[in-house]
């Protein structure tokens, strides 16, 4: 017997007896080669005995065996069957029939290869959609994906990249997110090319470069993603990788505002308040402010109180200036976390807090007000 065999014979006794979490770990030791050497049959043994020993995480593993032919021939009925006995207590947590039974559709075509559906199984991994939250398995899922093919699926290479860039069901790695952004935004992925001119911005997995990031903001912007062009539009505004062009950001940020977007709605607003691209007119600024603020904007809702404190575009009010620094201090703005310290002492605010009890619970605890 070998050294590495040595190492592992207590497990492979502790497996010959039944133990169907030895069996489990026996078999990924032979496929991983960790203390023993690589034998994929023999993993798929060991696999298949502690699955039959009802072992979930054995069951999920040797589903992946048979949809891969690792160790065994390729099964698809078998992937499948294995599969859903791994997820049998994730299936009865899900109330929603619909979102079940999509994820279950969509299991047979990503066992078949499909790389949307192996995507679209990772989304469901990720956000709990039709099975039980798991963000390791996302991850396998979008791994998949974006392997898949000759080329692999750029959605799931996005997603695979923003995996790496979060830490989600894997170590956080910079620099193989910004490899996958490339590989998927080179595809065409607008969500890419956005999150790749992030990456040229910030430094994210690849040295800093100003006018790489406003060329892959430009390629998202003019496919149309809402993300994309606002970032081209604050590269306007404070001239990154271009030359500053107020009007260019100023009418990139109005289109995105009419549809609704928050984050160009405050950008407009700010334009308006202090005459970037536009003639200064601060009553259009608040009423920006206002539409960005109730769309969920911690900044607008922060513009608001300052608005309402120094009578910008509206009369002023203490009261409504103290609530909405509130508002957005509640959703994490730490200027108006700054600002609501400046009321700790102010009487006229004092007489209305009860009012806020709603917005401002744990809120002044945590400041330490």
């Amino acid at each position: 017997m070998s050294s590495n065999q040595s190492t592992n014979r207590p497990l492979l006794e502790l497996a010959k007896n039944g133990d169907f979490e030895a069996q489990y770990n026996l078999a990924i030791c032979y496929k991983n080669g960790s203390g023993i050497e690589t034998n994929y049959e023999k993993a798929f043994k060991w696999l298949l005995s502690s699955a039959e020993n009802k072992n979930p995480e054995a069951q999920y593993h040797l589903a992946i065996f048979y949809m891969d032919g690792i160790g065994v021939q390729k099964d698809e009925k078998e992937a499948f069957n294995w599969f859903s006995k791994s997820e049998q207590s994730g299936y009865l947590d899900i109330q929603n029939k619909n979102e079940r039974e999509s994820f279950e559709k969509n299991l047979k075509l990503a066992i078949a290869n499909d790389a949307i559906a192996q995507d679209y199984l990772g989304y469901c991994y990720q956000f709990g959609k039709g099975i039980s939250k798991n963000e390791t398995k996302a991850f396998g899922w979008y791994l998949k994906s974006a392997n898949a093919g000759f080329a692999g699926y750029a959605e799931g290479q996005f997603n695979l990249g923003y995996c790496y860039e979060n830490a989600i069901g894997t170590g956080k790695n910079e620099t193989k997110a910004f490899e996958w952004y490339l590989r998927s935004a080179i595809a065409g992925n607008t969500k890419a090319q956005n999150r790749l001119g992030k990456c040229y911005i910030d430094g994210i997995g690849t040295n800093k470069n100003k006018i790489k990031a406003f060329n892959w903001f430009l390629k998202s912007a003019e496919q149309g993603d809402e993300e994309g062009q606002y970032n081209l539009g604050c590269c306007y505004q404070y001239g990154e990788g271009i030359g500053k062009n107020e009007k260019k950001a100023f009418e990139l940020y109005s289109k995105l505002a009419e549809k609704g977007n928050a984050a160009a709605q405050n950008n407009l607003g700010h334009c308006y308040q202090y005459g970037i691209g536009v003639y200064v007119n601060e009553k259009k600024a608040f009423e920006l402010y206002v539409k960005s603020a109730e769309n969920g904007n911690t900044i607008a809702q922060n513009n608001l109180g300052y608005c309402f404190k120094y009578g910008k575009g509206v009369t002023k009010s203490k009261k409504k200036s103290f609530k909405w620094y509130s508002i957005s201090a509640k959703n994490g703005n730490v200027d108006a976390q700054n600002y609501i310290k400046t009321y700790k002492n102010d009487n006229a605010i004092k007489k209305v807090k009860d009012d806020f009890n709603n917005i401002l619970s744990g809120i002044l605890n945590k400041l330490h007000i």
